[in-house]
């Protein structure tokens, strides 16, 4: 079956999961510390620049979005997260909320994991891997902003985080992107389509890293 990635539109947004539209079908869910390009990968993916709210303010994702592609499957904007400036009760309540989501959200075929390529995996990335693994939800991790490096410098960064997650026993898949210049942006497409049709062939995370 085909998908128009391109149909997807705002439906709801949810600041508490019971808030949250009917959970049947199947969503795929984007997560990433703030700031880490996650509205410019969605708005990329579907091919509409106002889709999700892009901000050069970091933390301004306050809420799960929900994006409907067809009836049955939709696109999840996640809260940001690791944005220090936010008060700590407001941190924290973005926290429950994802973990909630992630664990209790029977619809959620995958998840799609925006680290800054300049960056990689941080401690709180690790953390919710850590959650991912816990429920076995697949994860596929978009190292963003590759245009911000040299080609050679973006291919070192994917070895270097393949290295780490190889390590940590994770069988997340990978991958460099970039909004900007399209690098990445057919292959998650093709991520996003297969796990909204309901397949879930990508490796799962096999292990998590201790102590977080």
């Amino acid at each position: 079956m085909s998908i128009s990635l391109k149909n997807a539109r705002f439906i709801a947004g949810a600041a508490q999961l019971h808030q949250a539209p009917a959970d049947f079908g199947h969503e795929v869910a984007f997560v990433g510390r703030s700031n880490s390009g996650k509205s410019s990968a969605i708005n990329a993916i579907t091919h509409n620049s106002k889709l999700a709210r892009v901000s050069k303010q970091p933390g301004r994702t306050q809420q799960i979005n929900f994006f409907e592609v067809t009836e049955l499957q939709r696109i999840v904007d996640l809260p940001g997260y690791g944005f220090a400036k936010a008060p700590l009760e407001m941190r924290e309540s973005w926290t429950k909320l994802i973990e909630a989501y992630i664990s209790q959200r029977e619809s959620l075929s995958g998840l799609i994991l925006v680290a800054d390529v300049r960056r990689g995996i941080t401690e709180l990335d690790w953390t919710l891997l850590e959650w991912c693994s816990q429920v076995s939800v697949p994860v596929h991790v978009l190292l963003s902003k590759s245009d911000k490096l040299s080609r050679s410098a973006a291919a070192l960064a994917l070895r270097t985080v393949h290295k780490v997650l190889a390590e940590a026993n994770f069988a997340a898949e990978l991958q460099l992107f970039s909004a900007v210049t399209g690098v990445g942006l057919a292959q998650v497409q093709g991520v996003v389509s297969y796990w909204l049709r309901g397949e879930k062939n990508e490796p799962r995370l096999k292990g998590g890293k201790p102590g977080l």
